[in-house]
């Protein structure tokens, strides 16, 4: 006696005209999944790489800021410092840097001159940006530091002179969604050292600061 369906079963097994459509339909989850994640993968690296030159220039824009004549020292002011952070958000563009995280401008000098127990300090600190954070590696006022930065990558301030350090944290925008890239937060350090001579008792214009002190 037959049993019933294995025909059906026999006939199905022989079949090869949909095979292709088969094949596509169960591969095609997979290469859309692949590609959105390499589109973001691509995305975040670019923003990141955008990110960290942003925050290299800062650096040295910091570290050339001022106003004086060659026979006299450089005077830096709020307005000065103010100039350097807007143009800071003009270089990101589109990445609407201040909307989406938060720039921290260090001052770091030596505790002594000579400084003979390698040991600095953040003399002021000024930050912008509406984002979360605040800075990883010292605050305004902090004194005793063996340098400012990362393991490995620490800077430090030459006898009587000065290092800008800046970071910059920055709220990743994904392209087709968050969880295919490998972070939410890019963070970006850079350090610049003075290389003019500088006025490093005072900042002046106070009055007319327009960013926070952190």
């Amino acid at each position: 006696m037959m049993v019933p369906g294995f025909p059906l079963l026999r006939r199905l097994a022989r079949e090869r005209r949909a095979l292709a459509l088969t094949e596509f339909a169960i591969g095609l989850p997979v290469f859309l999944l692949l590609t959105l994640t390499g589109a973001e993968l691509t995305n975040f690296i670019i923003t990141r790489m955008r990110i960290s030159q942003v925050a290299l220039q800062l650096a040295d824009n910091a570290a050339r800021m001022g106003s004086g004549s060659l026979l006299s020292a450089k005077t830096i002011s709020e307005t000065d410092i103010n100039d350097l952070l807007t143009g800071a958000g003009l270089q990101a563009g589109g990445l609407d840097l201040y909307a989406n995280g938060r720039v921290i401008v260090s001052d770091l000098e030596p505790v002594a001159n000579p400084n003979t127990t390698s040991r600095y300090k953040i003399v002021w600190q000024r930050c912008r940006g509406s984002g979360p954070g605040s800075s990883s590696y010292g605050k305004a006022g902090d004194t005793g530091l063996s340098g400012m930065g990362p393991a490995g990558r620490q800077a430090f301030a030459p006898d009587g002179g000065a290092t800008m350090f800046v970071q910059v944290i920055y709220t990743y925008r994904p392209l087709v969604r968050l969880s295919l890239a490998p972070s939410s937060t890019i963070t970006e350090v850079a350090s610049m050292m003075v290389r003019d001579r500088r006025d490093l008792s005072i900042i002046y214009n106070v009055e007319k600061a327009a960013i926070s002190n952190c």
